[in-house]
């Protein structure tokens, strides 16, 4: 792939760029995969986004690919929001 082409699973590069770095550790895929994250459209579905990343990349030495299943794991959860239930009562 060029680098002008936009690729929509990996739009900055960052992942990709990551794989490259020797010596990079669990904590550093942490931060590029919150810069990846604020990366993508807010309507983009980020688990297929992060299945893609795992498909292309994906190598189980690696810290992001731990990164990217804790993503995956994190994204299968569901979350409580609160609303009217979680207020307090009176």
């Amino acid at each position: 792939m060029s680098d002008m082409t936009q690729d929509a699973a990996d739009p900055k590069g960052l992942i990709r760029e990551s794989y490259r770095i020797d010596g990079i550790d669990v904590e550093e895929c942490r931060a590029i995969f919150l810069d990846w994250a604020l990366s993508v459209p807010v309507d983009a579905d980020t688990t297929a986004l992060i299945g893609t990343l795992l498909e292309r990349y994906g190598n189980d030495d690696h810290p992001m690919t731990a990164v990217l299943r804790d993503g995956l794991t994190a994204m299968n959860r569901p979350t409580r929001r609160g609303g009217w239930k979680a207020r307090p009562r009176q």
